[in-house]
């Protein structure tokens, strides 16, 4: 990201300085024509038909030959400037982009046939989440893949509702949670204490539906239509009392703002154009929870994780080189050093072993022991002796067979 940005500021300077250069240049022309005129007029009002040039007209000629070369050489000096603005794109684009990222790849990453139609998968999920149908069937076709047809139609639905949440339109969405609503409460994060047949019970409601009316609710009082606005409470709301009365409360403490003094009350923060985004975003991750996908797309984050890791990853491939360690890095099935991502693409738990130091992986799981330590297989091999095994932690000797792999 920081090599286009310094590569955007370059091209940046270009449009600048070709904008001013296109400026000068027509407002230069347009003075040296109006300045040959002007001269051209006073030369004939001058000789009165005579054909001789007196010296005054001469000096004029000479001021008006000097005014024309300089701005000549101006433009032809900013032309210059520009050009060379120009070349430093280019070196800016050698500078942060380097042709050889198969440097940092590795061929067998993507060989086979299992893994090739896994990431066909991958690509028409994210052009299904997208919804760019077109390009996608002609993916399938192409490739030959029909079994994933059947995914996209709840990606069309998805993106509808998208678009028309965007648009202000709050039907379709309220038609999917109607028919979703069970599924949804079932994923809900909110707890309802209710009696059920004089016992306690604890049941999850969904706080996706409660905004949808919130958000409709909210629109009636923007339009000073105070009535239908506790009409519409009145038919919605009653569901949502009991684990979330708090949110119901302030909304119907709104309603004496009702029309355009909602907007200066201390309720106007129920007017932010936050709100619908917000809504958007919490009906995109209940709806591909129920699909049992993720809320973002797996490509979009392997693309933008790779390209925070890029930059770092050339960089130590090419001081592997100029060392001659670079069969380091294809040794074992990780990374030669730690590239930190940001909080945004942490999504489980990582055990590093405290023997190696080294983040476990599939080929060296993480190891109980009889005692209860955790340790890798590979420092778990390194400190057997036979049959026996003494705990770095404890004086507990076992047997390296009793370990067993755990899974986080």
């Amino acid at each position: 990201m920081e090599a286009c940005m310094g590569v955007e500021k370059e091209v940046e300077r270009v449009i600048n300085k070709l904008n001013n250069l296109k400026d000068n240049m027509e407002t230069g022309i347009d003075e040296q024509i109006a300045a040959i005129e002007k001269l051209q007029r006073d030369i004939a009002e001058d000789t009165e038909g005579g054909a001789n040039i007196s010296s005054a007209q001469r000096d004029m000629v000479r001021q008006v030959s000097s005014k024309v070369n300089q701005s000549v050489t101006k433009i032809a000096t900013e032309h210059r400037d520009l050009h060379s603005a120009v070349s430093k794109v280019g070196k800016a684009i050698d500078r942060n982009f380097v042709s050889d990222f198969d440097s940092t790849s590795r061929e067998d990453v993507f060989s086979g046939p299992s893994k090739e139609h896994l990431l066909t998968e991958v690509i028409l999920q994210h052009l299904y989440r997208e919804g760019r149908l077109d390009i996608s069937e002609a993916l399938s076709r192409e490739c030959g893949i029909t079994e994933y047809q059947d995914q996209k139609e709840p990606f069309l639905e998805l993106n509808k509702i998208l678009e028309a949440l965007k648009l202000r339109d709050l039907g379709p969405a309220l038609e999917w949670v109607a028919r979703n609503r069970e599924a949804l409460n079932m994923r809900g994060t909110t707890l309802l204490f209710s009696q059920a047949g004089g016992r306690p019970s604890v049941q999850q409601k969904s706080s996706l539906e409660l905004r949808l009316h919130k958000l409709k609710f909210v629109d009636l009082l923007r339009q000073g239509s105070k009535m239908e606005a506790i009409k519409y409470a009145r038919q919605n709301f009653p569901s949502f009392v009991y684990g979330q009365e708090r949110e119901v409360q302030s909304l119907m403490g709104a309603v004496m703002y009702s029309g355009p003094a909602l907007e200066q009350s201390p309720y106007g923060e129920l007017l932010s154009p936050a709100q619908w985004q917000e809504t958007a975003d919490l009906f995109l991750r209940d709806a591909c929870a129920l699909l049992g996908l993720s809320m973002e797309s797996p490509l979009t984050v392997a693309v933008n994780a790779g390209c925070k890791a890029l930059p770092a990853l050339l960089n130590i491939k090419q001081v592997m080189q100029q060392r001659q360690v670079s069969a380091v890095w294809n040794a074992k099935d990780e990374l030669p050093i730690e590239i930190e991502l940001g909080g945004e693409c942490r999504y489980h738990s990582v055990f590093a072993c405290p023997i190696l130091r080294q983040q476990v992986s599939d080929n060296n799981p993480p190891m109980k022991m009889v005692c209860g330590h955790v340790i890798s297989r590979d420092a778990l091999a390194k400190l057997a002796q036979g049959h026996k095994l003494k705990c770095p932690y404890c004086p507990l000797e076992q047997n390296p067979a009793d370990a067993r792999q755990i899974f986080f």
